[in-house]
């Protein structure tokens, strides 16, 4: 995720980064610009005064305008998807403190305080290398046993939240623990499944391929026909213009797609590693 000052953005301007689209789209930026360049020399050449031609301007501002809409609503849809993402992970970030802070009051054992302060934050790495489809376990603080039981696990974090629980039946039954103390535990780590079961949703959810589909098309309709429309008026100025609007429309549907998917590891994404190290700190910071 890039960090960034909102209130400085004049210097931004000028600063080219690998998320930049104009970095991802340059390929097909360059194959637009011949094409329109191409269909603009045809009109130039043969139709030069077509009255069909002439009124076409009208017809097009009326579908940049439908246009428009479509990708408010894409971008929308794909934020809040971010938006969303980030929501859940700030649930995880407190839950975490919460949970440690109350095994913190109620547990002494030196052991059972160690043994919370590893999974707590092995949940949270686990999650983001699970959202991720990574397999990594250098992250976690595991013994010897308990990574030869989790490596061939498919959902790691569930693992981890087992572990835990049986820590918790094992010390209620052993009278560290009452029933209703047993109980408030519960409560944080069962929000565990309901975080990682959101962004999963989240994750395995994107926009219906037809509805992704239509747009691109629409979108590439629109650009390599937009010199019909406009050559009469503006003449070889029409491919400038077309690669323009090519590059803000397809550059919407880009950053749509990269933030619909909010924990990957591309430039926007969130950065889960660090919210990640942020909960083991606090953590162990609670239970040392």
């Amino acid at each position: 995720m890039i960090h960034y000052k909102s209130t400085v953005w004049f210097k931004d301007i000028f600063k080219f980064h690998r998320s930049d689209t104009i970095i991802i789209l340059w390929k097909e930026l360059i194959l637009i610009g011949l094409f329109t360049a191409g269909v603009t020399w045809v009109e130039i050449e043969y139709f030069p005064k077509s009255k069909v031609l002439e009124n076409l301007g009208v017809v097009y501002s009326l579908i940049g305008f439908v246009l428009s809409l479509l990708l408010v609503f894409r971008t929308n849809t794909a934020y809040d998807r971010w938006w969303e993402g980030r929501k859940k992970w700030g649930e995880m970030v407190n839950n975490s403190r919460n949970l440690a802070i109350k095994v913190s009051s109620m547990l002494e054992d030196e052991a059972e305080r160690k043994f919370f302060s590893r999974m707590i934050p092995n949940y949270a790495f686990a999650m983001k290398e699970h959202l991720r489809d990574g397999v990594i376990l250098d992250e976690l603080e595991l013994e010897s046993k308990e990574i030869d039981e989790i490596k061939n696990l498919d959902h790691k974090p569930s693992y981890i939240a087992l572990q835990m629980y049986n820590r918790l039946q094992s010390v209620k039954k052993e009278g560290k623990i009452s029933d209703i103390e047993f109980l408030s535990l519960d409560e944080n780590l069962r929000t565990f499944s309901d975080i990682i079961g959101a962004c999963e949703r989240i994750k395995k959810t994107p926009i219906p391929y037809s509805y992704a589909l239509f747009l691109k098309k629409f979108i590439f309709v629109y650009v390599t026909t937009l010199p019909l429309a406009f050559v009469t008026s503006l003449g070889y100025w029409t491919c400038a213009i077309a690669l323009f609007v090519f590059y803000v429309l397809v550059s919407i549907e880009v950053l749509a797609e990269e933030i619909e998917d909010p924990f990957g590891t591309d430039a926007n994404d969130l950065n889960t590693g660090s919210l990640s190290t942020t909960i083991r700190g606090n953590v162990q910071e609670i239970l040392k």
